[in-house]
């Protein structure tokens, strides 16, 4: 039951993050493309699986997308903004599938599920 509340969880971060993302007027091609750049730090699994779990994790979790919301706002940057729903999205789009946080034995371990 836990893994289907984080999956409807993600769909709902998802659906905001993409909702504020367009509602701000930002662009849809720069959303395409920025959309899957989180997943960039996978390479961390190149040097081992200690160092991808971390790299991933450190791209996959909220704090860094909302301390960039809350510095786009603060700042009146939109750059920030529009980065930082992206990035919510992201993590919104890989919970609501069922990619979680990795643990260290393998990168099929996750906090939601074994991939």
């Amino acid at each position: 039951m836990n893994k289907h509340l984080i999956r409807i969880e993600g769909l709902a971060v998802l659906a905001l993050g993409t909702y504020m993302y367009f509602s701000n007027g930002y662009n849809w091609i720069v959303f395409l493309l920025l959309l899957l750049l989180p997943d960039a730090s996978m390479l961390g699994y190149a040097f081992n699986k200690k160092a991808g779990a971390y790299l991933y994790n450190a791209a996959h979790t909220f704090v860094t997308p909302l301390l960039l919301l809350f510095a786009g706002m603060a700042f009146a940057s939109g750059f920030l903004t529009m980065i930082g729903f992206i990035w919510l999205a992201h993590i919104g789009m890989d919970r609501m599938m069922g990619y979680g946080l990795k643990y260290e034995t393998d990168f099929k371990d996750t906090h939601i599920q074994r991939l």
